[in-house]
This record gives structure tokens, C-alpha cells and sequence, in this order.
């Protein structure tokens, strides 16, 4: 009899063990996010020793020279008010050379006048890189270029050729001669006629 007891309080005791966990999990079931105490740490940009500063109210080109002639293609872009650590300057102080990752031996070219050098900045002058030499050089051919222009066959210009001048034209009176004087040939007309009348009135008679 106390064994079928025990038992039976065993059996109680598991199921309402089992059913307790059911209802509530277990702590170690439960996540949680655990949130940072402590500050993180942040980059700053604050250049140690000689910088430059960017002053000009728009972006600029950064060369890999010190000039903008002799090395046009700019290598990369400063922006306003960003700085650079200064490592150099040009032999006229026109140019001064950065550091700027990314590019041949991170270092580039900016020009003077648009930014702006920390106080009690003495830069040595640095050497300037050698001279780019153009990738390709044009050349020009005079036969493969004569193969693309047209050929024309040279027209003779027309010639010009004076007109003969025209001589002035003169007018002369014809001068007409008669053997016998104008008065005298009328003066014979009219006698004949009177002749002619006087014959015609004897015959009528």
C-alpha cells in the first residue's frame, strides 16, 4: 500500500513539474539584445602636423605635378573645406604637394591660391615627378590620308577678253549737185505747162 503511494505521489510530483515548465519557459530561452555600455570609438580627420585646408567655394582638381599645363588630367578632387596633411611645396611656392591615397605613390599636387596652409608650416621644396609622356603621337600620313579625299578633275576658268572698242559715229550731208540752177528747171516746168494749156485751147476752137 505505501508503495503504490509513493508511486503515485512520484507521478504527481513529475506531471505537475511537467506542467509547470509548460507554462513557463525557461529562462535561458529567453534572448536578449544586449546593449553597448561603453562609447565607440570614432575616426576623426584632424591632420597632425602641416595641413592644408580647402578654401575655394568649390571643388579642386588635385594633379600629379605642379602644374596644370604640363599634367592637365587631374588625378583626384578636394572638396570645400576639406584638409590634407602638406608634405611639400613647388620651387616658386605656387604649388604644394599632399598626401593623397589612392593614387602612384599617394601623393598629389594642389595650387596655392585655393586653399589655405596651417600656421608655422615650414614645407622644403620638393622635386617635381617627371614630365607624362603622351600614350600615342599623332602622325600623319600623306598617302593613306590621299585615299579618303576626292579626287576632282581641275576645270579651266574662263578667260576674259576685251571688247574692240567702237569707233564714233559721224554723220555727213550729202551733198547733191545739179548742172543747172533750181529756178531756172521750175521756170522751164512752167512755161511747158503754159505751152500745153495755150495748145489745148486752140484746139478747142
Amino acid at each position: 500500500m505505501r508503495k503504490n503511494i509513493k508511486n503515485f505521489t512520484f507521478i504527481f510530483v513529475l506531471l505537475l513539474a511537467t506542467a509547470f515548465l509548460a507554462v513557463n519557459p525557461k529562462p535561458e530561452s529567453i534572448v536578449r539584445a544586449q546593449q553597448p555600455t561603453g562609447s565607440i570609438p570614432t575616426v576623426t580627420g584632424t591632420p597632425r602636423g602641416a595641413f592644408i585646408t580647402v578654401t575655394y567655394p568649390e571643388q579642386i582638381n588635385v594633379r600629379s605635378g605642379p602644374s596644370s599645363t604640363i599634367y592637365p588630367n587631374a588625378i583626384g578632387v578636394l572638396l570645400p573645406g576639406e584638409t590634407a596633411p602638406a608634405i611639400g611645396r613647388s620651387t616658386g611656392g605656387e604649388w604644394i604637394q599632399i598626401v593623397y591615397m589612392g593614387v602612384p605613390n599617394n601623393v598629389g599636387w594642389v595650387y596655392t591660391q585655393l586653399v589655405s596652409l596651417s600656421p608655422n608650416s615650414n614645407l622644403l621644396p620638393v622635386d617635381a615627378p617627371p614630365t607624362p609622356t603622351p600614350l600615342t603621337t599623332a602622325t600623319y600620313d600623306p598617302t593613306l590620308a590621299a585615299e579618303f579625299i576626292p579626287q576632282y578633275t581641275p576645270t579651266r576658268l574662263p578667260t576674259f577678253t576685251p571688247a574692240v572698242p567702237l569707233e564714233p559715229v559721224t554723220y555727213q550731208e550729202d551733198s547733191f549737185s545739179v548742172p543747172f540752177p533750181i529756178g531756172v528747171i521750175i521756170a522751164g516746168f512752167a512755161l511747158a505747162g503754159l505751152f500745153a494749156a495755150l495748145v489745148s485751147f486752140l484746139r478747142g476752137r
